[in-house]
């Protein structure tokens, strides 16, 4: 909604073509060749792999069609917009390493649960945590890079290093929620009490009642509207036959990447609250209402 609300701000006689490819990147392929044979100008992408996107990439520049990578990149588009990955792994990693220090711990074991490995924005969070947790003075005792982002997968992977880590280990590096959720599944289902800190991203509402509760350490907050406004604006521009407008550059692709921001039990109201992602009425429900009023979350 708010893609198109601003294309249609800046072009009222632009047409919007949507499709929802479920997470299954064959049928994303299909649904951008529907694109392409129904005359589209401009393809807005949110790459399901961002490898085998790379072909609809192709498909589109052999028809002369501009293609904007969002939120994921694939190599060869026209322009991309996205968050600073880099940035979002080295807060991820920073705020695990506060979170351990404030409880008292200066060395231990870490486990990193990656994304998925076809994913360049993964690579871009795993490499942005690893610069500064090999220097934290923590151990990572083992990593995962997770297929498909899949929380099963996760879940499954840090059952099985429990036996290995279990006495050991004081932090969980999780890329996202969902492999979050996974480890925290996992660490609960083998008793590991107290949790250790574990980390997120992307703010999912059940990650933020997490996160409220004391089972996750954080998350990361990527505010979608100046993401989605800077897309339509350039999805314009190039429509028109015009110039994107870029403030970087990635591997040749002029690049928009904004400032993520870390969510805490501190700062929820501040963040997510105040930007009406989520209303305290969605994040504080029955099991939840304790945590929230003792957290001054209201």
């Amino acid at each position: 909604p708010l893609f198109e609300a601003a294309v249609k701000a800046a072009c009222a006689d632009c047409e919007i073509l949507y499709s929802n490819a479920d997470q299954d990147a064959a049928k994303q392929q299909q649904q951008a060749e529907a694109a392409l044979t129904q005359g589209a100008k401009v393809l807005v992408l949110d790459a399901v792999d961002g490898k085998s996107a790379q072909t609809i990439v192709a498909n589109a520049k052999g028809q002369g069609v501009k293609v904007i990578a969002y939120d994921r990149f694939v190599a060869g588009s026209d322009y991309y917009v996205s968050f600073d990955n880099k940035k979002v792994g080295e807060l991820q990693g920073t705020g695990l390493v506060d979170a351990l220090k404030a409880a008292g711990k200066t060395s231990g074991d870490i486990v990193m649960i990656n994304g998925s490995p076809t994913d360049a924005n993964a690579a871009d969070f795993k490499a942005g945590a690893h610069s500064v947790l090999d220097k934290s003075g923590f151990t990572i005792k083992a990593e995962y890079d997770t297929p498909d982002w899949s929380p099963d997968k996760a879940q499954t992977w840090m059952e099985s290093q429990l036996s290995a880590v279990k006495s050991g280990l004081v932090g969980v590096y999780a890329a996202n929620d969902g492999t979050a959720g996974g480890a925290i599944a996992a660490l609960k289902g083998g008793g590991v009490d107290p949790l250790p800190p574990v980390t997120g991203q992307d703010a999912e509402l059940a990650a933020i009642q997490r996160v409220i509760s004391g089972d996750q350490a954080l998350t990361i907050y990527k505010a979608i509207k100046p993401e989605a406004e800077d897309a339509a604006k350039n999805a314009v521009a190039l429509a028109g036959g015009g110039a994107v407008t870029s403030s970087t550059d990635k591997d040749g692709v002029p690049s928009t990447l904004l400032e993520p921001v870390v969510v805490t039990k501190d700062n929820i109201m501040d963040t997510i609250v105040a930007d009406g992602f989520y209303k305290v009425t969605d994040i504080c429900t029955g099991e939840f209402a304790a945590a929230c009023t003792a957290a001054g979350i209201k």
